[in-house]
């Protein structure tokens, strides 16, 4: 005897399995979304998430992300120590004459890294706001790739984000520009 797929009591055994399954999943999402406005209104009440927000491509889960990993901004002695701190500098091997630099280190903050990766992905692909970073990092991916821009996007993304917790001034396009 083989199961047909219209026969109502394979159909009412599937009801079973399956009805319960999209219930749970329409919670799930219900919940995600409920947490991701929470999150977006608690970002709006922020400043500094709000002045995070100021960057084209930096949303408010980046924002936010950084700016609880990082706390206090004093914390660093300079800003260019926080790519360090995130893993996003090329880890060197030395020996004897060899003198490879290799990929990025990988310490720190996973996640927070890779939210600044997606965030520089977004700046290089998706951002119509021109910005220096943005020229920069478009003129470095026609030397070295698109994987490896991102990536030395990222690093400096996070100097700039420090800086601007450090001093409290908003996302300026067009600094590090030569007049």
């Amino acid at each position: 005897m083989s199961v047909k797929p219209n026969d109502s009591w394979y159909n009412k055994g599937l009801e079973r399995i399956i009805l319960p399954l999209l219930e749970t999943w329409r919670t799930v999402r219900d919940r995600a979304a409920e947490l991701d406005r929470q999150l977006v209104a608690a970002a709006r009440e922020s400043a500094p998430c709000q002045l995070l927000v100021s960057i084209p491509g930096v949303g408010s889960v980046v924002a936010a992300s950084f700016a609880s990993a990082i706390e206090a901004p004093e914390n660093f002695r300079t800003s260019r120590s926080v790519g360090a701190w995130l893993g996003l500098t090329t880890r060197r091997y030395q020996s004897g004459e060899v003198d490879f630099d290799g990929h990025i280190s990988r310490r720190g903050d996973n996640h927070l890294r890779g939210l600044l990766y997606q965030a520089a992905v977004v700046i290089l692909t998706r951002t119509l706001a021109d910005s220096t970073l943005r020229t920069w990092g478009l003129k470095l991916r026609k030397k070295v790739g698109f994987k490896r821009a991102a990536v030395a996007v990222a690093r400096k993304l996070a100097v700039i984000m420090h800086t601007m917790l450090k001093t409290g001034e908003p996302f300026d396009r067009s600094a590090g520009a030569t007049a």
